[in-house]
């Protein structure tokens, strides 16, 4: 079974990014990334009403962390990393299957410019070569074609179509699951 233990908190570095752990003074991005209509339509979540709720949502990360539930990294420029442009996780672990579900959300300001690519590359290197995982799913709605683009270009492939799996304000969406293997 699988051991993990997020107490020397990894942080990831590439060419562009940093990926690094969230904190108090991230509250406002949290917050916009938490309530923005643009970026919550493709996860299905509704927006945060206020600041607490997004003091409560890193909270909540932060004990699913100290948990060894699931990781989430900030996501920041190198050339300004003290203010993150989006979140990227491993969520959904299921330790006996060596398997977990990555998500992500980037402020639209940063879409199609080949950050969440970067980003997500950078969390499969981790996952798979650090954690020891055997698998790495994404579930996104299947109208995202710019997510579904984006793990395909980054090897995952399409394993499932589930007919009306989410509700979103009043309506039934499709899910697409996909998946990428050591």
């Amino acid at each position: 079974m699988l051991s993990l233990d997020f107490t020397d908190f990894p942080v990831l570095i590439s060419d562009k990014l940093i990926l690094r752990k969230l904190r108090p003074d991230d509250l406002p991005e949290i917050f916009y990334l938490r309530s923005e209509e643009n970026i919550l339509q493709h996860i299905g979540k509704e927006p945060a009403k206020n600041i607490n709720e997004a003091r409560d949502f890193l909270v909540m990360i932060e004990k699913a962390i100290n948990a060894a539930e699931s990781i989430m990294w900030g996501i920041t420029l190198k050339e300004n990393r003290k203010k993150i442009i989006g979140t990227i996780c491993l969520w959904n672990i299921v330790k006996n299957n060596y398997r977990a579900e990555i998500g992500y959300v980037l402020h639209p300001d940063f879409w199609r410019k080949g950050i969440m690519k970067e980003a997500v590359n950078m969390v499969l290197i981790y996952g798979f070569n650090e954690m020891k995982l055997h698998s790495i799913e994404a579930r996104i709605k299947a109208e995202n074609l710019a997510s579904a683009s984006l793990l395909q270009s980054a090897g995952f492939l399409k394993e499932g179509h589930l007919k009306e799996e989410l509700f979103y304000r009043g309506s039934f969406y499709d899910s697409i699951i996909y998946s990428r293997f050591q």
